[in-house]
């Protein structure tokens, strides 16, 4: 959305930084355009000219920087890389890293994965399967199957174990929601990613 709206540079930059800080603090109810257009330094009239509503607004936001936290992780990734654990643990580094990096990004992002406003809750949903569906298909398409013991379907085996890690990062979400991205610990999470990797290793290596 962001792309297609010709807005220049150094505005959408400022429209950008001011949404994400004012989503991520407050949430979609509680968070207003004219604190939004404050903290951007521009007029309603701006914001409106490119953004018909305040959802539109949020999902635009959602979207794009959904988006963006992607590339970044991909970026840093080595898509050669076919271990289906190296993938995982190396993702799971590379967003730790990026917590640190980009606050008001992640903050916004876990805010928005849990906001239950009837309004935009589905939109996000329709996001979030989208791009998850995307990712799935980058990260695991190209998974070496010798590594499986003898007999094991390995497309459902790469199911299970998306799926284990993915309910493991939706339960560290709900966990955190509350908390600052600096209150976060990250060694204990990355403890619990190894002992889920080793299990699943065992469950279905040679």
């Amino acid at each position: 959305m962001f792309e297609s709206l010709n807005i220049d540079t150094e505005k959408e930059t400022r429209i950008i930084n001011a949404a994400t800080k004012v989503f991520a603090e407050n949430g979609y109810q509680r968070a207003s355009t004219n604190a939004i257009v404050k903290e951007a330094g521009i007029s309603k009239g701006i914001l409106f000219h490119y953004f018909k509503s305040k959802k539109e607004l949020y999902l635009s936001l959602y979207e794009y920087l959904s988006d963006m936290f992607a590339e970044k992780i991909y970026e840093r990734l080595d898509l050669e890389e076919r271990d289906i654990f190296e993938i995982i643990r190396k993702v799971s580094l590379i967003k730790f890293e990026m917590f640190s990096t980009y606050p008001d990004l992640i903050n916004f992002l876990n805010r928005a994965f849990h906001e239950e406003a009837p309004e935009v809750k589905d939109g996000i949903e329709k996001i979030k399967a989208s791009l998850t569906d995307s990712s799935f298909i980058k990260l695991f398409s190209n998974i070496d199957a010798t590594k499986f013991r003898e007999g094991i379907d390995v497309e459902k085996a790469i199911q299970i174990i998306y799926w284990t890690f993915e309910g493991f990062a939706n339960q560290q979400q709900v966990r955190v929601r509350t908390m600052s991205v600096a209150d976060i610990d990250k060694e204990e999470i990355l403890a619990e990613i190894n002992s889920y990797t080793e299990l699943l290793k065992k469950s279905f290596y040679k």
